[in-house]
């Protein structure tokens, strides 16, 4: 095997959720609503006498020299390489880059070990080892497609409805990470995630916002120096909401990059 696999996947920003328990990681999920965007991770793999992993981004996390998700996945495949992941978002912000990295990752694998995994078993093996590790419910699932997207169910294989927003523009401003992993192991914190669940699905991008901000309200996730963006946004009317799972606020309008921009850098992103 000589030469490199290049692969990229789209980020997902969770707007709410509800997990859903399975007999296996595979059967594991979460039911919920988000939006995949444009912005994600690239993935370039090149064969290696053993497996490693290099981050290149704008804030990795501390301690995240090792990424045991893609390892985790060379182990599964049978493989040994180098493979880097980059993106322009900073980690553990609420974008999805795990699921990202991981989708990205295992496809750039397949291609270059001519594997010739479908899409579907790409997006099977990376959901199961983001369950595995706590690192993600429905990311994976949500960025199998585009748009405005709610999960019915959980797991690669549920009914998924999206609603089209492609090119429509989101903000985003983060204020450091929050551990998904104490988060999803967290049984007290998860029931009062699962009782916030507003149980349906957005009518459009704007009904998208209303439940989002709702659900992060009665959910206790809401930092105090995200309740502090989100009360500026309430006083511009601009809709907004937190990214779960992160410190962080994303908003929609014309408005919104310069009501963010007093809390740190802003995102464009797109749908």
């Amino acid at each position: 095997m000589e030469g490199a696999a290049i692969a990229r996947s789209p980020g997902h920003i969770s707007g709410y959720f509800r997990r859903i328990p399975g007999a296996t990681p595979g059967e594991t999920g979460s039911s919920g609503a988000g939006v995949v965007i444009e912005e994600g991770v690239v993935a370039r793999a090149v064969p290696a006498p053993s497996p490693v992993v290099k981050i290149v981004s704008p804030h990795p996390l501390p301690g995240s020299g090792r990424i045991p998700l893609i390892e985790t996945a060379m182990e599964r495949l049978g493989v040994s390489a180098e493979v880097t992941t980059e993106s322009s978002l900073p980690a553990g912000a609420g974008f999805g880059l795990s699921a990202a990295a991981l989708l990205a990752s295992i496809s750039a694998l397949s291609a270059l070990f001519d594997i010739r995994l479908t899409h579907r078993e790409i997006a099977s093996l990376a959901h199961g080892i983001e369950v595995a590790h706590r690192t993600g419910l429905g990311d994976v699932a949500a960025c199998q497609g585009g748009g405005i997207e709610c999960r019915r169910g959980p797991g690669i294989g549920a009914e998924i409805l999206r609603i089209p927003a492609r090119g429509q523009v989101i903000h985003a401003v983060t204020l450091g990470p929050i551990p998904t992993p104490a988060i999803l192991g967290d049984p007290d914190r998860m029931a009062r995630i699962d009782r916030a669940f507003p149980g349906r699905c957005p009518r459009d991008i704007g009904d998208f916002f209303s439940l989002s901000r709702s659900f992060a309200g009665a959910s206790g996730l809401v930092t105090p120096r995200v309740g502090e963006v989100l009360a500026a946004c309430d006083r511009a009317g601009v809709p907004a909401s937190m990214t779960m799972l992160g410190e962080g606020v994303f908003a929609l309008g014309d408005e919104a990059a310069g009501v963010l921009s007093p809390f740190g850098k802003v995102h464009r992103l797109r749908v």
